[in-house]
């Protein structure tokens, strides 16, 4: 018998082993015919349901979004926006979806400006004003005309029971109401429905009636019963009784944009991500060229020789940022320029190893031919070959905490992603220019990274991030502890991480970080900063024929599940 359970231990280990690396810490979910990463258990949930049901990637991906709405009020939504990046199977090709918000028609220039020329940043993150036109119900609309084998009630199905019979509040969430109460409480409908108990209590049930309401007619009318009807003409008249800009007419206006995938080369593989008016696509790529020409093996991981010269990419690509990218539909973005190898080689010949240059010092552009705290990013792939990236948002916590009256919907705080006034920089530091500006109709630029990995032709990779500012550095170093350090990807995910944005001129190093490499780093002159959990992947790895998932451990709630 001995023997036996001796035997039988022995070939569950191999068995192990021929499906996890020996050498990773922590291991990632395992499944056959699929996989959905979110960062929410129940919405991570909806989306197993859906591809158990027969459903495909991009059914199961609306469901997940829509029950984010419900379960991560901090970030998922109806009242927001985001992108999607997609590899079709049947199709060979890739598509990415912008259902970024929109600037109200009535929205100026100057509309967060103080007497004195001062940008007034609580009118530009609070309250009705912040407000963009939300654009993820049509881009979920969109995707299922598109690629959707379901029903569209039937992926809005889990969404509603969880709004309908309520659910229990996680610690995590429970915690992030209690901290923002004295931002939140202030707004009656925000306080009836997440604060009717103060403090938030971990696992008490919370409903969402009026939610719940308006999920069904939105699964009954499809993307009219959002941006027509019953539900526009209550957004019309809470704007207009509370001093808001957004009209009938501005949702009736709005439609996302079906975009051609931003792609580049790095070793083997082909990084398939977002372009403008998302920022993280260009500098992922733009990076990855710089880095290309350095052995990054040999530097060893987070070393201070590695970290340095991560630090410094970074900057040049920030600095960038803040001069070149802005809404395509109102600005030439130089994309094709900061996305060449000659761009990147440019660089590169700048950049000396074991040496930090000053913020100061590094200029967008210099060598260039002109041509949230709170988000969440979700992966799901199915067992056909299709694989979905996804980030959207309400850009801060919560977003600008207003909740339309007979609603429940939350809505975003997106304005604030415009440049206010030149040189300034928004809630995450980012600073921005002209390419930028508040216009009607235009969509703010962004940090979202949705990406997705191909190896001859087959995505092997999906993966994606988080918080505004700090979106595009995760995927970045994602990108690297995968592909060129051959990490497995829950090892990938946990390991400290760092972040620099050019200005300000300060290198964040996450919890963890070996001190000996930060004071080593300091001793070239570089400002540290060391901050706790940054943010949080929800990765998928798709090889030898199974589906992995990882959903980072830096947000408690987050969760893989494999079919």
């Amino acid at each position: 018998m001995k023997f036996l359970l001796f035997l039988l231990a022995a070939i569950s280990l191999n068995i192990e082993a021929t499906i996890f690396s020996s050498k990773a810490i922590v291991h990632p979910e395992v499944g056959k015919n699929g996989m959905v990463v979110s960062q929410h258990y129940l919405a991570t949930d909806a989306g197993h349901f859906i591809l158990a049901e027969g459903g495909n990637a991009y059914d199961a991906s609306i469901a997940v979004a829509f029950a984010l709405a419900v379960v991560l009020p901090r970030a998922g939504n109806i009242g927001g926006g985001g992108f999607m990046v997609m590899f079709d199977e049947a199709s060979q090709k890739s598509f990415s979806i912008d259902y970024r918000e929109t600037a109200p028609e009535a929205a100026t220039k100057n509309m967060f400006l103080a007497s004195d020329g001062s940008v007034d940043r609580k009118k530009a993150t609070q309250g009705v004003l912040s407000i963009g036109v939300p654009g993820t119900v049509y881009g979920m609309w969109e995707v299922h005309k598109k690629f959707g084998s379901l029903p569209w009630s039937e992926l809005l199905a889990p969404a509603i029971k969880l709004a309908e019979d309520g659910f229990l509040i996680s610690p995590f969430m429970a915690d992030a109401l209690n901290k923002r109460y004295k931002k939140l409480g202030k707004y009656k409908n925000f306080k009836n429905i997440f604060y009717s108990n103060y403090p938030v209590q971990m696992h008490q049930r919370l409903k969402q009636p009026n939610l719940a309401k308006t999920l069904k007619t939105i699964s009954a009318n499809g993307v009219k019963g959002f941006y027509e009807g019953e539900v526009a003409k209550k957004i019309d008249t809470f704007m207009r009784e509370n001093g808001g800009l957004i009209t009938k007419k501005d949702l009736k206006n709005y439609r996302p944009i079906w975009r051609e995938t931003l792609q580049g080369n790095f070793d083997e593989y082909k990084i398939v991500t977002m372009g403008p008016p998302s920022s993280g696509g260009v500098h992922i790529i733009q990076m990855l060229n710089i880095l290309e020409n350095y052995d990054l093996v040999m530097m060893g991981h987070n070393s201070p020789t590695y970290t340095a010269l991560l630090t410094e990419s970074m900057k040049y690509a920030y600095a960038d940022r803040s001069k070149y990218l802005g809404d395509p539909d109102f600005f030439n973005v130089p994309v094709r320029s900061l996305t060449s190898k000659e761009y990147a080689e440019k660089i590169y010949n700048k950049i000396k190893l074991n040496s930090i240059t000053p913020s100061d010092k590094v200029l967008p552009g210099s060598e260039l031919k002109h041509e949230s705290l709170d988000t969440t990013h979700f992966s799901v792939a199915d067992k056909d070959g299709n694989i979905v990236s996804n980030t959207y948002t309400l850009n801060s916590g919560f977003g600008s905490g207003v909740i339309v009256d007979g609603t429940g919907i939350l809505m975003n705080n997106e304005m604030d992603d415009f440049v206010s006034a030149p040189g300034v920089p928004n809630q995450f530091g980012l600073i921005g220019g002209e390419a930028n500006k508040i216009e009607p109709f235009k969509r703010p630029l962004s940090s979202m990274t949705p990406t997705i990995v191909l190896k001859d032709g087959k995505p092997v990779y999906a993966t994606g991030s988080p918080r505004g500012s700090r979106i595009i550095t995760p995927v970045l170093q994602f990108l690297l502890n995968t592909l060129v350090f051959k990490m497995e990807i829950s090892d990938a995910t946990v390991v400290p991480r760092i972040h620099h944005q050019w200005k300000p001129d300060v290198l964040m190093l996450e919890t963890g970080f070996d001190i000996q490499h930060a004071a080593k780093i300091e001793s070239l002159g570089q400002k540290i900063y060391l901050s706790g959990p940054g943010t949080a992947l929800e990765s998928i790895e798709i090889k030898n024929g199974l589906f992995y998932g990882f959903g980072d451990t830096r947000r408690p709630d987050s969760s893989a599940k494999g079919l």
